[in-house]
């Protein structure tokens, strides 16, 4: 059973969105092939709650998350609602881990994904062969694996590992993505996932790879900051939560 609140109980418009813009991120996982059954998540910082969150419940395949679904937790994995609701205790200790080092991070993305896996499991990790490697590269950090994610003295270390950075290579595990909001958490987990996929397939064909010089990764960062007056992924987001609308219209319910 899927525990579920009452959408016309919560008063406040921000908590209300939060919950809308976090189930359509979990559908467009799903969509772009990113989810791994019950595994991996997606947590949001609740508006105006200090150390409240919304992760989904452990049982719910990510295109079964709405907004009423979701459940408010605390760093320490106490649910308050909805009722009855269980999370993933792997998904809390890294999402916890995160946002309590992150007081920026709105949003914290964890997935398994073939070619995020591959890519994590290469002693050199990313290359700088395409754009997308060097848009996420000047952001990326690297944590080695410890075994499934339920040790308490991990946290320490995957916070350090991570530091100030927007998205990071779990070794031999999957990826992960920081964001202020959702949207933009979305797109630095979309764009890493990208370039893994690119550098998986460049490396099937055999050929010797191209490195794009150092002062050209440097150049990419810089037009990168910002991109037509917009943050990165701003515009993104919007557009992708118009297709949200027509390929999972009950994302909201």
């Amino acid at each position: 059973m899927i525990e579920r609140v009452n959408l016309a109980d919560i008063d406040n418009p921000a908590t209300l969105q939060t919950r809308r813009d976090l189930a359509a991120c979990y559908r467009l996982i799903h969509h772009f092939r990113m989810s791994d059954l019950l595994a991996s998540h997606v947590s949001a910082r609740i508006p105006g709650k200090a150390g409240r969150l919304l992760i989904n419940q452990f049982g719910t395949l990510f295109n079964e998350v709405t907004a009423s679904n979701l459940v408010e937790i605390d760093y320490d994995g106490q649910v308050f609602e909805p009722a009855g609701a269980i999370i993933n205790p792997a998904g809390l200790l890294i999402h916890s881990a995160v946002h309590a080092a992150r007081h920026d991070a709105g949003c914290v993305i964890h997935v398994h994904t073939a070619a995020g896996i591959a890519v994590s499991a290469q002693e050199e990790g990313l290359l700088p062969i395409s754009q997308q490697a060097l848009v996420v590269g000047n952001y990326l950090s690297y944590h080695d694996y410890e075994g499934v994610a339920l040790l308490e003295a991990e946290k320490a270390r995957l916070q350090a590992d991570l530091g100030n950075t927007r998205v990071m290579i779990l070794r031999n595990h999957g990826l992960l993505a920081v964001g202020d909001t959702i949207g933009e958490a979305f797109f630095w987990l979309y764009t890493l996932q990208k370039a893994c996929e690119i550098q998986v397939l460049a490396q099937a064909c055999g050929a010797p790879l191209r490195m794009v010089p150092e002062a050209t990764r440097d150049l990419v960062m810089e037009q990168t900051r910002q991109f037509a007056g917009a943050r990165m992924g701003q515009r993104d987001w919007i557009a992708l939560l118009r297709d949200v609308e027509r390929f999972a219209p009950d994302f909201a319910s």
